[in-house]
């Protein structure tokens, strides 16, 4: 009996350092302090306490000796690791040491630190920058008329590129110094997001000078002299950028691009026998390149003739050239699904440009790979997820108070059950994108360049954008496909799969970005164990990996341990801050965090390089690592916002949601497993007590709709940051005000529409039509005069808010 119970105690202390991720050497000295504690004061028999003794002292000194532990353990795993850890292609290598880890990091740790998180500076917008979206921002979206922009013009209107370029539009992450507006990444997300609610073309206009582009790589890369003559320009709008990467042979494998520059002697304008390239390209999908007056260029470099000594002349390169050089040609326009922003295609044939024109200079040539993922995340953690954003708010703005205003069966539609999930979802999934996006603009604003958090950001913030606006025109019905002015939805939903291709599409991102690229930057140990393996000296290789190998192995079995105690006690033995609202949820994704680390560590053991040809393994990770950092978004903003409590329903659902999804995710992940016995043994540490996580209850959709039904502070705090006419300009015309006045009208005349229908049922009333009815209900004393007008001026509001746009028939021919 007393040795069961030395037993049972070892196993429970085990458990307990396991759990807390104590070191090695705390570990050893606690297990021999209790062996101590035991034969110094129990009564154990020495059949049990001299194994024990023998067994611990010979892992004591094997675990704290690193001579011993390496020669008898570690040195042995360093071989097979050399053997079976898969090469790397040099893009391979570059894309994966791009950018930076950042709050990714912890979530994969299996034991996030929610303090770190919830201290992290909530995003702010300087008086500056707020002067600039209450002014030019506000007057540009005043200016925008997007029927007349997709329609009829098939372009912005000159005055609305004038008042662009004039207002410095285009510079937005230029430093002042160059006469930029320098704007952190939080405000220049919120002025795309508020140009995104009113007009997809001129947001995505702004928007691609500030991402991916010239600007960007000049300022991180760009020579002196190359800042001080273009920064100004892009700024000013003298100068319209545009950056040539994809082209018919190499889309999301740009890698693959046979563009190319050959290292040569000629002529540039008055420069005889210039060192420089010889370029041809064939590039498509090019943002404003039938505008652009400088065009930046990926292609891969060479030098056959060897005519720079002191460089290795190869792999791909980046360059600015002024687009009006002998050879250049710039297609007409390619029309993407209607939103009319300018792009095309452009090719090159052997033009020639001078050395100084690579972006850097020559130093930089064959660098371009890596500059190019390190600036990648500009487009993907600011300026699609702000798309998404903008899209998404209207969308629930929108169908919020269009669903309340508009009625079947004398019942406005937000008030049945099937509408009333939809509206759920719409607003859920606003929530968690406005949440995603501010918490990833704040990482980079910290400094940070955060390559997979941005990709994680530009797929589910684009999917559920998507997901929206499906559930936006389902609601809106016929109203949602018939095209006009009065239509607010169509060209967003037209537009959506833009933002779902770009910057690397969706099926890439979420089957070999997201897990592909996390699983070594943003795991503990992964990173330093490729590195000490890959070491061309080979004893500093066997040192490090020592030290890797067996963190690694203890971040294993702590996990492991975790997700096992967390999952039987449903999360409760775990420490997490948060108010009272968020304490549980933070208690769950640190089980889920947990679990996650364990299956990725699993799944990277047991697959090793034949994980990047398990795409389907590999999403379904990527979804369990995309809800991690949604849920913790969604966290973070309500602390942010003060713990509003009105705002609680928007957190359980996209909490709750997340759960599921992850949930749901491991259970496909254990099902297809490769190695069942591996599969069963990780079910049952991650599911002890089966599968506990459900979708959000009705009784929460029907709060969620609710909150988006009715004008209120949470609807307003969802919706914050988009161009809403103001009521006191008088834009009777626009469709937006129109429904934001109709919605008033409409609730101001509930109470009045309820007094009709209890005379209805007291068979008071007999008219065969509202407008009679309401007459009818006067002549007998059921309304006022005074509550008549009211009933017939809510009628009418609500009958232009349900109008759809019909045209002449030559207009289609």
């Amino acid at each position: 009996m007393d040795g069961l119970l030395l037993l049972v105690a070892i196993i429970v202390l085990i458990f307990f350092l396991a759990f807390t991720r104590a070191s090695i050497r705390t570990a050893s000295g606690s297990i021999i302090t209790l062996l101590a504690i035991f034969s110094m004061w129990g009564s154990i028999s020495l059949i049990w306490l001299v194994p024990a003794w023998i067994l611990f002292l010979f892992l004591t000194v094997l675990l704290n000796i690193p001579s011993i532990r390496k020669k008898l353990v570690s040195d042995h795993f360093y071989s097979l690791a050399r053997k079976l850890v898969p090469s790397m292609s040099s893009t391979e290598k570059e894309a994966l040491e791009a950018g930076s880890v950042w709050w990714d990091a912890e979530l994969f740790s299996g034991y996030p630190d929610w303090k770190k998180l919830l201290s992290y500076p909530a995003p702010k917008i300087s008086a500056e920058e707020q002067a600039f979206i209450d002014g030019p921002v506000e007057e540009l979206c005043g200016m925008l008329d997007d029927w007349q922009i997709t329609e009829e013009l098939q372009d912005l209107p000159q005055e609305v590129w004038d008042f662009i370029k004039k207002n410095g539009f285009f510079g937005m992450i230029i430093p002042k110094k160059y006469s930029g507006l320098q704007f952190s990444a939080h405000a220049h997300s919120a002025v795309i997001m508020k140009l995104a609610s009113r007009s997809v073309t001129a947001a995505v206009t702004v928007m691609v000078p500030n991402s991916l582009g010239p600007a960007e790589l000049l300022l991180n890369y760009g020579s002196e002299d190359q800042k001080d003559y273009y920064l100004p320009r892009l700024a000013s709008g003298e100068e319209v950028p545009c950056f040539a990467l994809t082209g018919p042979e190499a889309g999301s494998d740009a890698a693959s691009m046979p563009d190319s520059g050959v290292v040569c002697r000629g002529d540039y304008g008055d420069k005889k026998d210039v060192l420089g390239l010889r370029l041809n390209w064939d590039k498509r999908y090019i943002t404003l390149a039938p505008l652009a007056t400088v065009l930046g260029l990926a292609f891969k470099i060479y030098d056959p003739d060897h005519l720079v000594k002191d460089k290795k002349m190869a792999g791909i390169t980046l360059a600015l050239i002024p687009t009006n050089l002998p050879g250049i040609t710039i297609g007409s326009r390619h029309y993407p699904l209607n939103s009319v922003f300018q792009v095309g295609p452009t090719w090159g044939k052997d033009v020639f440009i001078p050395m100084d024109h690579i972006i850097g200079g020559p130093k930089m040539a064959g660098g371009g790979w890596q500059m190019l993922m390190e600036c990648l995340s500009v487009g993907r953690s600011v300026s699609l997820p702000a798309l998404s954003t903008g899209s998404a708010k209207l969308a629930a703005r929108v169908i919020g108070a269009y669903s309340r205003v508009r009625k079947q069966f004398k019942l406005p539609i937000g008030k049945f059950e099937g509408v009333e999930e939809k509206l759920a979802r719409i607003a859920g999934n606003a929530y968690v994108i406005d949440a995603a996006r501010t918490l990833t603009t704040t990482g980079v604003d910290l400094g940070e360049k955060p390559s997979v958090i941005s990709a994680i950001a530009k797929y589910n913030l684009t999917e559920r954008a998507r997901e929206i606006i499906n559930d936006a025109v389902d609601i809106q019905g016929g109203a949602a496909i018939c095209m006009g002015p009065r239509n607010l939805l169509a060209r967003i939903y037209q537009s959506l799969p833009i933002s779902i291709t770009v910057e690397g599409s969706n099926i890439l991102t979420r089957n070999l970005i997201v897990f592909g690229q996390g699983a070594i930057r943003c795991h503990p140990y992964l990173v330093k164990e490729m590195g000490a393996v890959s070491d061309s000296n080979q004893e500093r290789g066997k040192s490090d990996f020592d030290k890797a190998l067996w963190g690694h192995m203890g971040l294993v079995i702590s996990n492991a341990v975790r997700s096992f105690l967390m999952g039987v006690t449903g999360s409760r033995i775990t420490t997490v801050p948060g108010s009272k609202f968020s304490k549980h949820y933070f208690r769950h994704l640190t089980r889920m965090s947990a679990a996650f680390a364990l299956v990725a560590d699993a799944s990277s053991l047991l697959l090793g390089g034949a994980l990047k040809k398990k795409e389907r393994l590999s999403a379904r990770l990527a979804d369990i690592f995309s809800q991690l950092y949604l849920a913790s978004a969604a966290l973070k903003r309500f602390e942010n916002q003060g713990n509003q409590q009105e705002d609680l329903p928007f957190l359980c659902w996209v909490c709750e949601d997340a759960l599921h999804i992850m949930q749901t995710r491991f259970d496909e992940i254990l099902r297809n497993f490769p190695d069942r016995f591996i599969a069963r043994v990780l079910r049952f540490l991650v599911f002890p007590l089966g599968q506990t996580f459900s979708l959000p209850k009705d009784k929460l959709d029907h709060k969620m709709a609710g909150l988006i039904l009715s004008p209120g502070p949470a609807r307003d705090r969802l919706t914050e940051g988009i161009f809403l006419p103001k009521k006191n300009q008088k834009k009777k015309d626009e469709p937006l005000w129109k429904l934001e006045d109709a919605l008033e009208k409409v609730i101001n005349a509930e109470p009045i529409e309820k007094k009709i229908r209890d005379a209805e049922r007291k068979g008071l009333l007999k008219a065969e039509t509202s407008d009679k009815e309401i007459d009818e209900a006067v002549k007998v004393d059921v309304l006022t005069e005074k509550e008549a007008k009211l009933l017939r001026v809510a009628s009418e509001a609500r009958k232009e808010v349900i109008r759809v746009d019909d045209f002449p028939q030559k207009k289609r021919e």
